[in-house]
């Protein structure tokens, strides 16, 4: 199927696709949609079946260093069987945002203390050296407002007490890393005013703004 919407790329070559983005910008629900009508594959973020996340918003300092460790390993594996897949893949949230938006994050605002934060540099330094960045990253940008209104509506328990601060940290990462990402192509999506769940041609036009993103026609898309 997805040769019919990016004509430039029917001679068989394997397409990488990550959606990132901050907690509730709606990464998991267009790594779905996507893979629905482009017969691509889905490697979503480990959420339902990780042993630390409950326990890291309970007690941030105490789960911290085991949670990135445990995210670190869990997007390496997943981003080395999508390099030595044979089929397109899209990925929910990748390993790059783990070391410049979430790591970097709780260091800054003290609940990763600097012996651990140095150590999983290191560690993630060695290895993405054996990685091969994808070939789009989608960045979905969104209010903190907005954040909020996605995560009280998903109504996953342990998210109901995170900090307005620490998502407003996060935003202002993520924004940083869009403007120094030079790993390859990439497209901002700003979606406040975006609905790709539900509004159909809404899903159509954001589909052709990543068709043009990969033949680097567009690197910007706002509704």
């Amino acid at each position: 199927m997805s040769e019919k919407v990016f004509p430039q790329l029917a001679n068989g070559q394997q397409l990488f696709v990550v959606v990132a983005g901050n907690i509730g910008c709606g990464k998991t629900t267009l790594t779905k949609k996507l893979s629905e009508r482009l017969g691509w594959k889905p490697h979503f973020e480990s959420v339902s079946d990780n042993p630390y996340l409950a326990d890291f918003y309970g007690d941030m300092a105490r789960w911290a260093f085991p949670l990135q460790i445990y995210f670190l390993n869990n997007r390496f594996t997943t981003h080395k069987q999508i390099e030595n897949s044979a089929a397109s893949c899209v990925q929910d949230r990748s390993i790059y945002e783990d070391a410049n938006i979430f790591a970097r994050a709780l260091h800054d605002q003290g609940t990763l203390d600097s012996r651990d934060y140095e150590n999983y540099k290191t560690l993630y330094n060695s290895m993405t050296t054996y990685l091969n960045p994808p070939t789009l990253m989608i960045f979905l940008k969104r209010s903190v407002p907005k954040l909020l209104e996605r995560i009280q509506l998903r109504g996953r328990d342990y998210e109901q007490a995170i900090p307005v601060d620490y998502l407003t940290r996060l935003n202002r990462y993520y924004d940083e890393w869009y403007d120094s990402y030079d790993l390859g192509k990439s497209l901002v999506v700003d979606t406040d005013e975006l609905d790709f769940l539900d509004n159909e041609e809404h899903f159509n036009r954001l589909i052709q703004k990543i068709g043009d993103s990969i033949d680097q026609k567009d690197m910007f898309f706002t509704f």
